[in-house]
């Protein structure tokens, strides 16, 4: 993936209203009688959209293969940010002179994907969001770091790697910059979310050697092919370059964080108090969500959601056989020794045994497996406090071994499913796959679908089988309350005013999640506005097409054709998504790989 600030793209509200509607007609269009096509519209399409991609990743400086296929890091200054807006603006003006109706099916359906991506970094460009390169989760200088952990095969991609070691005192000045603007109009980051997140960087500011620093770490072990002389070489030059560039830009940061930018940053919680806050709150639920949804509305939907999970979890409370009510139980299942590991390699082992365990039945509901793999390591160490209890991708599913007594054991299965497979690694995997699609929709992720997926395949660990006992019911049915809570949560903190203790203690009421789980999350959704609603507004799409097309097609229903149908479309709006069940249904329930389907 591009770094963060190209992963992260903002919406903005008004325009995705807009967009909403146009999705669901280009996709009402790619059913239309196919006498409207015309190739030259299709032709032309195309041409804007692969002009743009190959420019975007130049943009950033990004090889589609390895995040050592850069040779430098980018620019991301104010000059710089100014032209990639006027470059989009550019692009959607060529994509309004276009005529929807010519196009062909496929292609009406990219174009909705691609103009609604495209009105999203304009959005994101006019938000300024380049002024608040960080927040309670992730950093500019975490996700550099994190990009040294890809294996590195040749010595040319180790040259580069460290070729981008010597660019980091010029990007780090230049997000330096960015934050004293963003911190001169109050575009901050809450300052109590970001207590202790230094840490981090003075952990490679304060390093005595190169060797002890994350940006070494692909030096340590180096592959056989590559000649112990030529080893040797690449160590020094990566030593030297971490000596004199990296470690005193690290050092010039933290003095700015601490000194300067924590101090000062913001005391107000919600995102209304942002300069334009209602607006750009509402940019951020249409951004995670792709839906025209209002806070009042998000949060009544939670407070119902949260009602419902409650009454399951008292049915499988009971199943448990414990005595007392809720709350007690909740006690229990936080505090009681069974549940929690003292090793974290056995954390490590229990989640490798689950995943392991899924792959005995994913033929039974997906008729389409991915070819990628990934693997399963623990969240580094510098980032682990403040981090998720996991994180998955093509490649890599990160389990949180950090402060065991906050890690239950019940809950493990659905994290598990929901990071690896058949969730984040699966769908990701399947995504960056599909050939048949333009690079635009195979590699950009997109909130609401990406998230909505994976807490769909927690859920469907019951029908597969996956929970083994009442209190893994439990943890799954506690990690649905957890989602559901986050739509109260998230518009309580930005849009009405709750404080972080409020926030707090209406996720320890309604989960079984951690204290300290719950005080991170917390602190999650207050420096990173609107994504929490992404997960179960995602689900609930997911699940109202799957109940539609169960209901349409009867006997008809495959649900190994209509899980290959959602997967197929990489990651796409939710209102696209719908649409294309709707054709599933149409066809009879025909998924896109009928051979591997039967």
């Amino acid at each position: 993936m591009p770094p963060a600030e190209c992963r992260r793209w903002r919406r903005q509200g008004t325009d995705r209203m807009k967009l909403t509607k146009r999705l669901v007609l280009a996709l009402l269009l790619a059913t239309a009688t196919p006498v409207l096509a015309d190739a030259a519209t299709d032709a032309a399409f195309k041409d804007i959209y692969t002009r743009e991609w190959t420019w975007r990743m130049d943009q950033f400086d990004y090889d589609e293969d390895s995040a050592a296929g850069r040779t430098t890091l980018p620019d991301v200054d104010v000059k710089t940010q100014q032209a990639r807006l006027a470059y989009w603006q550019k692009v959607m003006t060529e994509l309004d002179a276009l005529d929807a109706k010519q196009l062909s099916p496929a292609a009406a359906v990219n174009y909705g994907v691609y103009r609604n991506q495209i009105a999203t970094l304009i959005a994101s460009q006019q938000y300024r969001d380049y002024e608040m390169p960080l927040n309670s989760d992730s950093s500019f200088w975490g996700d550099l770091a994190s990009t040294g952990n890809a294996p590195f095969k040749t010595a040319k991609q180790y040259r580069n790697w460290t070729q981008q070691m010597n660019a980091v005192p010029r990007y780090f000045d230049q997000q330096t910059d960015n934050l004293k603007l963003g911190l001169a109009r109050g575009f901050t980051p809450p300052k109590v979310t970001l207590q202790g997140r230094d840490s981090s960087v003075a952990s490679v500011a304060q390093a005595k050697r190169a060797e002890d620093t994350v940006y070494y770490k692909p030096f340590v072990k180096m592959p056989a092919s590559i000649a112990p002389a030529e080893q040797a070489q690449l160590r020094a030059e990566a030593v030297k370059a971490i000596n004199e560039q990296v470690i005193p830009a690290h050092a010039k940061l933290l003095t700015f964080l601490k000194n300067d930018y924590i101090p000062n940053a913001r005391v107000p919680l919600a995102a209304y108090s942002l300069p334009d806050g209602k607006a750009f709150y509402q940019s951020k639920i249409a951004e995670f969500t792709t839906l025209n949804l209002t806070p009042e509305a998000i949060h009544q939907i939670g407070l119902d959601e949260v009602a419902k999970i409650r009454a399951q979890m008292q049915q499988v409370k009971t199943q448990t056989g414990f005595k007392g009510d809720l709350p007690a139980f909740l006690h229990f299942l936080r505090t009681d020794p069974q549940f929690y590991v003292t090793d974290p390699q056995d954390l490590l082992n229990r989640a490798a045994w689950i995943a392991k365990q899924f792959d005995g039945k994913a033929s039974t509901y997906f008729g389409h497996n991915p070819r990628g793999r990934f693997t399963i390591r623990p969240v580094p160490a510098d980032i682990a406090p403040f981090y998720t209890a996991g994180r998955g991708g093509t490649g890599t599913y990160m389990l949180n071994t950090y402060d065991l007594p906050s890690r239950p054991t019940y809950a493990l299965r659905a994290l598990t499913l929901h990071e690896s497979a058949p969730g984040h690694s699966w769908q990701m995997s399947l995504a960056q796959e599909n050939k048949d699609m333009p690079d635009f929709r195979r590699k950009v992720y997109i909130s609401a679908f990406g998230e909505g997926w994976a807490l769909y395949a927690e859920k469907l660990g019951n029908e597969m089988g996956m929970y083994e006992t009442p209190y893994d019911m439990f943890g799954m049915l506690s990690y649905q309350m957890w989602r559901a809570a986050r739509l109260v949560v998230d518009t309580g903190i930005h849009s009405k005013g709750w404080t972080r203790e409020q926030a707090q203690a209406f996720l320890r009421d309604n989960t079984a999640l951690s204290n300290h789980e719950i005080e991170t999350e917390v602190d999650r959704y207050i420096g990173w506005p609107g994504q929490a609603l992404a997960y179960y507004l995602g689900e609930m799409s997911i699940e109202k097409s799957r109940a539609k097309a169960e209901a349409a097609l009867g006997p008809k229903f495959n649900i190994r054709a209509f899980h290959d149908t959602v997967l197929a479309m990489g990651s796409v709006p939710l209102p696209v998504l719908e649409a294309r069940v709707d054709e599933f249904i149409a066809s009879g329930g025909v998924g896109p790989y009928p051979d591997e389907e039967k």
